[in-house]
């Protein structure tokens, strides 16, 4: 028994058609965003300013996610936090002149990768 079972054959067989499997898998599962894909999509939502609910689904984002995102938007000065009417109504996010640059060289980049 070559592998420690009856049917080694068809397990060898099995075990090495899912090695290429899992290779071919694994070069074509770039379907993952990182982060710079994730900071561009929150960035391209809120260049008109937004709520962070709004971000989240539309971004498609956990709470947890989400609130990691806009601390380091916000203290990176790729976002700031405004009131939608100005005295203190619902604080809403926005995408800063930075931020706007950011999305351009990200864009650009993309484009060169294609």
């Amino acid at each position: 028994m070559l592998f420690g079972r009856k049917n080694s054959r068809r397990y060898a067989l099995g075990r090495f058609a899912g090695d290429s499997l899992a290779r071919t898998k694994n070069s074509n599962s770039n379907n993952h965003r990182g982060r710079l894909d994730i900071i561009a999509d929150i960035l391209d939502a809120s260049a008109s300013g937004v709520k962070k609910t709004y971000l989240m689904y539309h971004c498609n984002l956990s709470f947890v996610q989400m609130k990691g995102y806009s601390h380091f938007l916000l203290n990176k000065g790729l976002m700031r936090m405004i009131s939608e009417n100005g005295n203190g109504g619902s604080r809403l996010l926005e995408a800063t002149d930075k931020g706007k640059e950011f999305l351009k060289a990200y864009r650009g980049l993309k484009a060169l990768m294609k």
